[in-house]
């Protein structure tokens, strides 16, 4: 049974002038448990949709979503509490909150339901630090941190949950070329070393061919390269 599997999706949006724009078509789209997908398709084709929809952020009109083996979309599920604990998001602009530090903004999805965080968790929380080798800027605040190391923050916090698969909205994209290859490798060294099934959006060849795998969104359906 593989790990995630949209079958059948569907999402329409109106346009200014009220007519229907068919983003995502019976979309069908499964991933194994430690895969590493990446998805590309031109600008407006609907990835981050998909993405959108991958997290539980945004409901198809049709179809079903199956995350192992549970159906999110029957309307009995608590998506925030899968959200929290199941699914590690990373965006292109980060989201690092400026008046907390890098181990702050780490923890902060644990925060989101415990009133303490225990020392095991902040124990995971450098070790997440030391793979993305940022350890050293442990107490130094967002403003003062570069492009790359804000997306390896962000990373870490996504992995703070140990979540069952980590999804990213082109990582690289506001990264130059040097920075988006060693973020690229990191999400490689995140998928063997941790095992954590990774499904990332990019416009970027060069990032796309970190995965073990890539398909491309064409006319609102997934076609593998």
């Amino acid at each position: 049974m593989a790990l995630l599997e949209l079958k059948n999706i569907s999402k329409s949006f109106k346009d200014g002038n009220a007519r229907m724009n068919h983003v995502l078509r019976q979309l069908c789209f499964e991933v194994e448990q430690g895969d590493f997908v990446a998805v590309r398709g031109q600008s407006g084709a609907g990835k981050t949709t998909l993405l959108n929809v991958l997290g539980t952020l945004l409901l198809p009109d049709s179809g079903s979503y199956l995350l192992e083996g549970q159906s999110l979309l029957d309307g009995n599920v608590d998506l925030a509490s899968v959200r929290n604990k199941k699914i590690g998001f990373v965006f292109q602009d980060h989201r690092l909150l400026p008046q907390y530090n890098v181990l702050q903004n780490i923890l902060l999805p644990l925060m989101a339901s415990a009133n303490e965080v225990s020392e095991e968790q902040i124990n995971w929380a450098r070790q997440l630090m030391e793979l993305t080798n940022i350890a050293s800027l442990e107490n130094q605040f967002p403003l003062t941190l570069s492009g790359g190391e804000a997306c390896r923050v962000a990373v870490c916090r996504a992995l703070i949950n140990k979540p069952v698969v980590l999804l990213a909205d082109e990582p690289t994209g506001q990264l130059d070329k040097d920075n988006a290859q060693h973020i690229a490798s990191l999400f490689q060294l995140v998928n063997k070393k941790l095992q954590t099934t990774i499904i990332m959006v990019t416009h970027s060849d060069q990032t796309a061919h970190a995965a073990k795998r890539i398909v491309t969104l064409i006319d609102g359906v997934l076609v593998r390269e």
